[in-house]
């Protein structure tokens, strides 16, 4: 079932009545409520936003991710169960006794999808894939030889110019691509840890810093999604420089967005469900390949 993602920017008090979270002003009186289990994201940005803690529990037994935003309006944090799966233990096992050959090679996967949905993004808007297409092939296990690098030099200079540079702190479209890839992250991270694997141990990803190695791995041929939405928003508000509230809602589209994934077209949440429990399947000895969405 497709799950439902709510936005909230207004000081609203949540709180839970009959499975169902209640959106409450602060006088008391109800505004709105949803059903526990259709909801998948909940991203909250006023600082005033009250949560009782009853709702709290019943969100993470149903694996709600739920993002917390800073001072600047931005995802910052994220709750997360830390019990999704019914055979969890013996998951964390199979993953954390992954051997290193298979690493690289479901990294060469990765690298390989990623690079191949860059190229058909490209293709959309009428510009030349073949380059990154060919790059695809030629992706060694582990990209020893970093063609995921030089994919991506071709890749943005071909979307948004020579003279664009992608930094988490640079001129626009780059605020479009960082509030869509921290929203695509807190995707992957729900979708892992409702297969039962951490999001701690990456398969490429390593920094001893970073929580969500694993998320950051497989959110990987995911991004021209989130690329997408961000050459549309780009378009339409080519010098802005701070994110309203209208752009916000474009980019929270990406969960409900339209992927093919094997035979069959998926909104991109249960893609994502589909494509971690591959990984887990990988992990766990039954299959050696992941099953990565196809950009259309």
């Amino acid at each position: 079932m497709l799950k439902r993602t709510i936005f909230l920017s207004n000081p609203y008090r949540l709180s839970l009545k009959n499975r169902q979270l209640v959106l409450s002003e602060k006088s008391g009186m109800p505004v709105k409520t949803a059903p526990i289990e259709d909801i998948g994201f909940v991203v909250l940005e006023h600082p005033q936003i009250s949560v009782t803690m009853k709702l709290v529990e019943e969100l993470n037994e149903n694996n709600v991710a739920v993002l917390f935003c800073d001072s600047k309006h931005m995802p910052s944090s994220m709750l997360l169960p830390l019990d999704a799966h019914h055979i969890q233990n013996e998951l964390f096992r199979a993953q954390i006794n992954t051997s290193e050959p298979l690493k690289k090679n479901l990294w060469k996967q990765t690298i390989a999808a990623k690079i191949k949905n860059q190229a058909r993004l490209l293709e959309k808007h009428g510009l030349n894939g073949r380059p990154s297409i060919n790059l695809a092939k030629t992706v060694k296990s582990g990209d020893s030889d970093n063609r995921e690098g030089f994919a991506a030099r071709l890749y943005w200079n071909s979307l948004f110019g020579q003279d664009f540079i992608r930094d988490r702190y640079g001129e626009p479209p780059n605020m479009y691509l960082n509030y869509g890839y921290i929203l695509l992250r807190s995707a992957v991270a729900r979708a892992l840890a409702g297969s039962g694997l951490l999001a701690t141990l990456g398969i490429h990803h390593r920094n001893r810093y970073n929580a969500f190695c694993l998320a950051d791995d497989i959110m990987e041929p995911y991004r021209p999604w989130v690329d997408e939405i961000a050459i549309r928003l780009f378009e339409k508000w080519p010098g802005q420089l701070m994110l309203e509230k209208e752009q916000k809602a474009e980019l929270l589209q990406l969960m409900t967005s339209d992927v093919k994934i094997g035979e069959n077209r998926r909104p991109l949440m249960v893609a994502l469900s589909q494509t971690t429990a591959s990984l887990a399947r990988c992990f766990s000895g039954e299959v050696r390949k992941i099953t990565y969405p196809v950009f259309e």
